[in-house]
């Protein structure tokens, strides 16, 4: 499985990016943009072609994707931990986190569909992030068979065979696509490694 986060602005030609990649073969995107409003956030949604919405994640903005139908949401790590998503998640929601350390990966139950874990690699778009990290080493020591781990940071063509071949169940791709000139393209080199 291959997910792509969006970037946090509104950048251009966006949603066209996002329909060219799900005709591609995306499996699912997550929207992840803290700062817009419920109004730009609508438009996004507009924009994305109706037969691709069962595929959006929303971050935030859930009351929106009730709107739009949408049953998929993602709860940062903080607001799981405290307990903050539940008054806001409905009963058959599907939902997804994130953690930064394996052993909070193992302790996950099973109403989470999958989990981010990160991060792997050193991040392309955050720079100096994860400059240190042993995740991908770490992800040996995965004992949770209920989550689907999904492994996030430094994620490109260079280095998505590594993550599934180290166990993962899916990598999840931000700055490989938002950085690059040609974000299509560059997903669909991801693509077809992971399908070779």
């Amino acid at each position: 499985m291959i997910i792509v986060i969006t970037h946090e602005d509104l950048i251009s030609h966006e949603i066209e990016t996002i329909n060219e990649m799900f005709r591609a073969g995306l499996d699912l995107l997550h929207i992840r943009k803290p700062f817009i409003n419920d109004e730009e956030m609508k438009v996004l949604i507009n924009g994305i072609d109706q037969t691709f919405h069962p595929k959006l994640i929303l971050h935030s903005h859930y009351e929106v994707g009730k709107f739009y139908n949408i049953s998929r949401f993602h709860v940062r790590e903080a607001d799981r931990v405290n307990g903050l998503y539940r008054s806001k998640i409905e009963e058959g929601n599907i939902i997804s986190t994130s953690v930064h350390q394996i052993n909070d990966y193992n302790m996950l139950e099973n109403e989470w569909q999958y989990s981010f874990v990160s991060p792997v690699f050193p991040s392309i778009s955050k720079k100096g992030y994860g400059q240190d990290t042993k995740m991908l080493e770490d992800l040996m020591c995965r004992n949770n068979t209920y989550v689907k781990l999904i492994a996030l940071g430094g994620i490109d063509e260079n280095t998505i065979k590594k993550v599934f071949q180290a166990g993962a169940d899916g990598a999840a791709l931000l700055g490989a696509i938002w950085n690059s000139s040609t974000p299509v393209n560059t997903f669909k080199k991801c693509r077809d490694i992971v399908l070779s």
